[in-house]
């Protein structure tokens, strides 16, 4: 039984990280998940949140703002809306992200201005989370 596995972390823009991980920690839409080698096969969606990888030379960690995550017994794969190392998040993004959700779900109708005031949830305690301070005036659903 292999003590790795496949790990790729890409987003639109970029590959954020391509290497061989022992375990991935990410924010799936229902709630937080592990991955490791020889895993059953799951997609899952994510949210907002941190994604933690177990790599050589110790755990590395990353930012995602949602999108979708592949688990299989060789690997995982995330494709994310947008990734980052978290050490590249700022307040700044972070409180660009929430001014574009809370532009949106002024928009929004019915269930959809719901999941937006859970993104936009999200996206404040992802900064909490990291220390990060942000415009934490989150509409309710």
């Amino acid at each position: 039984m292999a003590d790795t596995m496949q790990f790729d972390l890409v987003s639109p823009e970029r590959k954020v990280v391509s290497g061989q991980a022992k375990s991935v920690r990410l924010p799936g839409t229902d709630g937080d998940m592990m991955a490791m080698p020889n895993h059953a096969p799951v997609v899952t969606t994510l949210r907002p949140g941190i994604v933690v990888v177990d790599m050589d030379g110790g755990e590395q960690e990353f930012a995602v703002t949602g999108g979708f995550a592949q688990i299989m017994p060789e690997g995982t794969t995330i494709l994310a809306d947008v990734a980052m190392p978290r050490s590249e998040v700022t307040s700044e993004f972070l409180n660009d992200a929430i001014a574009k959700a809370r532009a949106d779900h002024a928009e929004a109708e019915g269930s959809a201005a719901d999941d937006i005031a859970k993104l936009l949830g999200d996206l404040v305690a992802m900064g909490d989370h990291i220390g990060l301070p942000t415009d934490s005036r989150v509409p309710a659903p």
